[in-house]
Formats: structure tokens, C-alpha cells, sequence
């Protein structure tokens, strides 16, 4: 095998998916990408099968061959060289791999692609396609809801459903609630109807993907196990789904409010940010005390002292006060953008749902806190 190609290209390539390889996996073969060149162009697959990644990057082929390498140890050399064209030579029959830049020389050890798993990366139907625009706002507004907590494995993702030719996408993890939807081009999408999960990782990597290709549409494609995705023929995934069944979350969305009041999202946000400094680490607890046109957010720590701001806001309903994890708090609010958000409120024990004033098609739920 005999190729030529940018150190800038080869970089870029092996950083998208160097992420991908479980580097504590203990089967050898998955600490390694596998490499194909052929036809101009360079193939790089990696998986710790759950997520697999293969990224083509075109390039001079003189003479094709396929062989894996260690993913780290590639990339730290690459990563190094100067932004020239590097040559990548394998002689037949050889299990040492020369890399040639410049004045500066490397050989590394390699195995045959033999033992490197059969990846699939596409599906016979069930495709739809998505702008990636739309998919890193599903991303950015849901993931901070995720559950890390490992013995709750159907909440340790985002959950996709179609609900009224609409793509619904959900993440909670039981003290908040994230909620988006996102109008689309397809028609029913029938691989959605019953909601699928897509794990934390797969999440990390497709927010990935999107980031790669802006404003461009992304396939998509859905079977029992996987969900694969497809930019522009160059950047494939194939993210195995979380087998089980989601939470019963519209359980948690307040079917009405008995009063709401309307803030200013970074006014709250400040406040809260400023006010926490003072909150009990144990809890990270503030209080919120609403008044007519008025809210105060307070905390109180045992051993600190106590700290109070108010907030001029467009409220009308009876004078009670509410707990929150600050933490949760922030993380709701700053998906919003800078405008007006309204807070939904029953009573102090019940969740309280935050909504944009302009756009309907996202909501956070955030349990309260006893203080």
C-alpha cells in the first residue's frame, strides 16, 4: 500500500473519531482503527461497538491495502507533524507501517483488518433526513437533562419519538425535564412512532457529526438496534439504541398552571448564578419568594451568612415561596435565548414548567426543592 495525503486532512479525520475507541476496552482489537485505501480516497473506521465511526477523506492512493493501527498512537504522531503532504507506505506481506514527513520518519506496528469487527452503517428503509442545524438544537436544549445515574439505564440518553408528524426529543433524569419539537420535512416516521433512546455516548458523537457538516441535511436511519446517520457519504455512524423502555415522562408535564409569572431569562439566570454563591453546598438550594411584580431569589448558608437580589417581574398570583437546585435552575434557563421566559407554578411542591414567551416548541420542567 501506498498513500499520499495532507497531515491537515489525516488530523482532522483521525480527531472525529479517535473519540469513539473505549480505550479501557480489553479486547486489543478495539483499541485500533481499521484503515482502507482505495480509489483516491481513505477510509478510517473505529467502534467499541456501541458506537462506530467511519470518516473518508480523499487522498492519493498509489497502491490501495487495508490494515489497522493503534487509534492513539497515530494520532499523537500526526498531531505533531508539520502541515505537509505525508506518505504512508505498507509493504505486502509487512506488519510495519512507514510514515514519511519531511526529514522526520516513523514505523509502527500493525495488524491485519481480520480480527476487526463487520460494521454496518446503513439500514433498507425507515430513512429520513434532518438539517444538522436542527439536530445540534435537540442536542443543546436536551442533553443537560440526561441521567448519569447507571442503574436507571433508559434515562442515560435522549429519547426521539414521533408524536402528530413532529420529532419529539426528551431527557430527564427525574429532576428536570427537557422537551423539544422539531417540525419536519418527512411525513409519519414509522421507526420513531414507538421512541427510541439514544445513549449518552451516541449523543456526544452525533452532536459531532453535526457540528461537522453545518446547515446540510444528515440521513437517518432506524432498525431494532441502531440508529445509523449518513453526511454526505463522507462521515457515517452507527450508534446502538438503549433497549429499553422510556419513562412515562407526560406523567411529569403539568397538564395546567395556577399562576405563572413572566422574567426576564437573564435577569433570573444572573441572580440565581450570584445568589448560589451563597446556597448550602449539600443542597445548592435557592429560594424563589414571589410577590406582585416582584421576585426575590435568596439563599442561606448554616455557616457563610445569606444573600438576597429582587427582580422586577410581571407577576400576579398569590405570595408563596418555592425551592430550587440552583444548579438544575441555570442549566434550564440558559437554553433559552435571551428573551422573556414564563414560569408555570401550582404550588411549592409541584414541578414547575418554564417556557419560551416566542417559541412554543420547547419546554424544561424542574422539580422543587425543600428547603
Amino acid at each position: 500500500m501506498l498513500v499520499k495525503i495532507s497531515v491537515a486532512d489525516l488530523k482532522d479525520s483521525l480527531n472525529k473519531i479517535l473519540s469513539v475507541v473505549d480505550k479501557k476496552n480489553t479486547r486489543l482489537i478495539l483499541n485500533f482503527i481499521q484503515i482502507q485505501a482505495v480509489e483516491n480516497k481513505i477510509e478510517m473506521t473505529a467502534t467499541d461497538l456501541e458506537v462506530s465511526a467511519k470518516i473518508t477523506t480523499t487522498c492519493l492512493v498509489e497502491k490501495p491495502g487495508t490494515f489497522c493501527v493503534n487509534a492513539k498512537n497515530i494520532f499523537d504522531i500526526v498531531k505533531e507533524l508539520p502541515d505537509k503532504e505525508l506518505t504512508i507506505e505498507l509493504t505486502e506481506g509487512s506488519n510495519s507501517l512507514k510514515l514519511s514527513c519531511d526529514n522526520i520518519n516513523f514505523t509502527l506496528l500493525i495488524y491485519t483488518s481480520e480480527e476487526f469487527p463487520h460494521l454496518q452503517f446503513s439500514t433498507n428503509g425507515n430513512e429520513f433526513v434532518l438539517n444538522s442545524n436542527k439536530i445540534l438544537e435537540i442536542i443543546n436544549k436536551t442533553s443537560h437533562a440526561i441521567s448519569n445515574d447507571e442503574t436507571r439505564l433508559f434515562l442515560n440518553g435522549i429519547y426521539l419519538q414521533e408524536v402528530d408528524g413532529k420529532l419529539r426529543s426528551v431527557a430527564t433524569d427525574g429532576y428536570r425535564l427537557a422537551l423539544v419539537e422539531t417540525e419536519l420535512d418527512n411525513k409519519a416516521i414509522e421507526a420513531l412512532i414507538n421512541g427510541i433512546i439514544i445513549p449518552k455516548k451516541g449523543v456526544l458523537e452525533l452532536k459531532k457529526i453535526a457540528e461537522t457538516y453545518p446547515e446540510q441535511k444528515i440521513g437517518i436511519s432506524v432498525d431494532e438496534s441502531f440508529i445509523y446517520l449518513n453526511a454526505n457519504n463522507t462521515y457515517l455512524l452507527a450508534i446502538r439504541l438503549i433497549a429499553k423502555e422510556y419513562l412515562k415522562y407526560q406523567a411529569v408535564i403539568p397538564k395546567k398552571s395556577s399562576f405563572y409569572a413572566d422574567v426576564e431569562k437573564n435577569a433570573i439566570m444572573n441572580a440565581v448564578k450570584r445568589i448560589k454563591i451563597m446556597a448550602n453546598e449539600r443542597s445548592n438550594g435557592v429560594k424563589l419568594i414571589l410577590n406582585e411584580n416582584e421576585m426575590v431569589v435568596a439563599a442561606n448558608h448554616p455557616s457563610l451568612g445569606e444573600a438576597q437580589e429582587k427582580i422586577q417581574i410581571n407577576y400576579s398570583g398569590k405570595n408563596f415561596e418555592i425551592g430550587f437546585n440552583a444548579k438544575f435552575l441555570i442549566e434550564a434557563l440558559s437554553i433559552f435565548a435571551d428573551e422573556e421566559v414564563r414560569m408555570e407554578f401550582n404550588n411549592e411542591l409541584s414541578p414547575v414548567a418554564i417556557k419560551s414567551a416566542k417559541n412554543h416548541n420547547y419546554l424544561c420542567i424542574v422539580m422543587p426543592l425543600k428547603l
